[in-house]
């Protein structure tokens, strides 16, 4: 793996590991709310279990990107920016936030033509 791809795959691992730490351990605080705009403590206290369980899952697409880069793995990361890009894909599609593609499929494709070059 070159330079450049190495940076990107470990862009969208740094990423996914940040969503991980707001999901699992930030949603309920000031933080956490504003970042996904809920609507009330309250609410970020009903949904936390929820929350919790979805950074687990980005903390997996992280684990798989850093095991990509250790082992100059192509087709690892392929897979696993693949399935970032499908993740924020219907993120955005279900939440009606496009910002969600921007964040985290962009970064994510971006790595992908990168490791086609």
């Amino acid at each position: 793996m070159t330079t450049l791809q190495i940076i990107f795959i470990a862009i969208v691992a740094l990423l996914h590991t940040y969503f991980l730490i707001l999901e699992m351990f930030l949603w309920t605080t000031p933080k956490g709310i504003k970042a996904f705009g809920l609507k009330s403590k309250e609410f970020a206290e009903e949904t936390k279990v929820l929350a919790a369980n979805q950074g687990l899952y980005n903390g997996f697409l992280a684990a798989g990107l850093i095991w990509s880069i250790l082992t100059s793995d192509f087709e690892i990361a392929i897979f696993f920016l693949s399935c970032v890009v499908i993740a924020g894909i219907y993120g955005a599609y279900s939440t009606k936030k496009i910002k969600l593609f921007y964040f985290q499929s962009v970064p994510a494709i971006i790595g992908l033509v990168l490791l086609h070059f």
